[in-house]
């Protein structure tokens, strides 16, 4: 009989908590978003998280990305291969990979990459955790353990990111200038390569006009590619493990 009455009085506790949950989530407009290999989790759990994400997917105010069952070595590698899976099927062109396709197939696309990482408990590595959308970030390690962890703990490693963002944000602007000139010099070598097949020529107004019209036409199947890819349309395995 006392064990009755403890399990309805921790299920009432549960449920309390789940309504409150619930409620500041719609007031604060907060999107769950699950990140990993959900098909490693009991079909109970996946299925829990799903009712989550579902439940929020239309708030924009703020995100709260959760990794669970997460490695960033298999995110990486499960991007490559949903790249390779599109080219196999007929949705992307060989030359349409590149490192921003990339981002936009892992776990976290649609996700501003993190400003700041706090590593607690003292341990000076990152431990395979967002290796490819840290690249640009400000690390901060702190030995304080994470239930000790206290708002001036906080207040230091904001000031770290504040010490070191101009650096940060002249390295990241330079890294995406580059990648904008890589790509640029990848779609005119592609729209070259094309017209020495057929055996054209043309002026240097008209190659530009072929290679805005090639960047175009690459913009619109990644478009396209991410579109069917939140659909759960595309053959590619991030659909089964990424936010539904």
């Amino acid at each position: 009989m006392h064990r009755n009455v403890e399990w309805r009085e921790s299920r009432a506790i549960l449920g309390g908590l789940r309504s409150w949950l619930r409620e500041n989530l719609k007031k604060h407009g907060v999107c769950i978003r699950v990140l990993g290999n959900l098909t490693l989790l009991p079909v109970d759990i996946q299925e829990l998280i799903a009712q989550a994400v579902l439940a929020t997917q239309s708030y924009n105010k703020c995100f709260l990305n959760v990794c669970f069952a997460y490695t960033s070595r298999h995110e990486i590698t499960s991007a490559v291969r949903e790249m390779a899976l599109g080219v196999e099927e007929g949705l992307l062109k060989p030359s349409d990979l590149s490192e921003s396709l990339l981002g936009w197939c892992l776990y976290s696309s649609g996700s501003p990459d993190p400003d700041l990482l706090i590593r607690t408990s003292g341990e000076v590595r990152l431990s395979d955790f967002l290796l490819w959308q840290t690249s640009h970030s400000c690390l901060v390690f702190q030995p304080v353990l994470w239930p000790e962890y206290s708002f001036w703990n906080l207040c230091q490693a904001i000031l770290q990111y504040q010490v070191n963002h101009p650096a940060l944000q002249k390295a990241k602007l330079l890294h995406e200038a580059a990648c904008r000139h890589q790509q640029v010099e990848a779609d005119r070598a592609c729209v070259l390569e094309q017209l020495g097949t057929v055996g054209e020529t043309g002026g240097t107004e008209c190659k530009q006009e072929l290679i805005l019209k090639y960047s175009r036409e690459r913009e619109e199947r990644g478009t396209r590619s991410g579109q069917l890819r939140q659909q759960g349309q595309m053959p590619f395995e991030n659909n089964q493990m990424v936010c539904l």
